[in-house]
């Protein structure tokens, strides 16, 4: 006769051990949270300080008549400095300047950068020594990199034109800081050298992470190099790709210190972008309202930058 064996009921409102195994583990990633929040909140606090109180005493001041060598009180002025950027040639000039120099150094820098990537991921003899002198170009400082560079185009003391002039190309006897273009051409390299490395290495990264065997199921389904590099390298290299172009296009939108160093925004006004016309309110004529108007369209169009790149090249989940 088979006996019945009574099984224990648990009590109204006891979580069973599936439950209370969910709930402790739950309280242990709140704690783990909490305890991010608490190791991140000074770093949060430090930034916020040094990025926000810039930002708001700068939108502040664009709505004011802030000029310093005026004596009377700073008052309110509404939108004039904004519309004093439309009406003044000086930023449009520059506006026209720094998107034309944006996008010609990006994409160059975006090429280039991807070859040498696409390169040094490639298995050779010496390989880690050619990783590590790239980075020496970008590891220097970009004002001890532009002062080289001035130097090095100098007519006088560089070797840029005794170069040109030893292998017979065109060039070798120009003041390459003296002329619109010339000038230009001369902070584009300046630029460049400067920052592919930067570009190459976060590609690099990118190609890290891709599985060789992609690569080797293209080879068996018979896809030629380039087919493999189009429809699966470049897929697959959205993300890096969209935090090279990011930070590249923000850097190359917001350059300043090669142009001060190498030009000083000339000759004239030719070479001068956004963030030197900034920098010539603020330091040089004091004005703060102006400035800070300045100051806060760098902002939006560096926001509105970021959310297209964004926008374009977020990867398809």
């Amino acid at each position: 006769m088979a006996q019945t064996v009574a099984v224990p009921r648990a009590e109204p409102g006891t979580p069973s051990p599936q439950e209370g195994g969910r709930g402790r583990t739950t309280a242990l990633v709140r704690r783990e949270r909490r305890l991010g929040y608490l190791m991140v909140a000074p770093t949060v606090i430090v930034l916020l300080f040094v990025t926000a109180f810039p930002l708001v005493y700068n939108f502040w001041n664009s709505f004011h008549n802030v000029i310093l060598n005026q004596p009377g009180p700073h008052g309110f002025s509404g939108l004039k400095n904004y519309a004093d950027l439309f009406t003044q040639q000086g930023f449009l000039g520059s506006l026209v300047r720094t998107l034309g120099f944006t996008a010609v150094s990006v994409a160059f820098e975006m090429v280039v950068g991807l070859g040498l990537a696409v390169l040094i991921n490639k298995a050779f003899p010496g390989r880690g020594l050619v990783r590590a002198a790239i980075l020496v170009p970008w590891a220097v400082p970009t004002v001890v990199s532009a002062m080289l560079w001035k130097t090095m185009f100098d007519p006088r003391s560089g070797f840029v034109d005794y170069l040109l002039g030893q292998l017979h190309l065109p060039g070798s006897n120009i003041s390459w800081l003296t002329g619109q273009w010339t000038s230009w051409t001369a902070v584009f390299v300046a630029d460049a050298w400067k920052n592919v490395p930067f570009i190459a290495i976060i590609l690099l990264a990118g190609l890290q992470v891709i599985p060789d065997e992609v690569y080797e199921a293209a080879r068996i389904d018979g896809a030629s190099a380039w087919q493999s590099f189009r429809r699966m390298t470049l897929p697959l290299l959205k993300p890096a790709l969209l935090v090279a172009l990011v930070f590249r296009t923000l850097q190359a939108f917001l350059i300043f210190d090669v142009i001060y160093i190498m030009t000083g925004g000339g000759p004239g006004t030719s070479t001068e972008t956004l963030s030197f016309l900034d920098y010539q309110a603020f330091i040089n004529q004091f004005n703060f309202g102006y400035g800070g108007a300045i100051a806060i369209m760098l902002v939006v169009l560096s926001l509105i930058i970021a959310g297209i790149y964004v926008k374009v090249l977020r990867p398809s989940t």
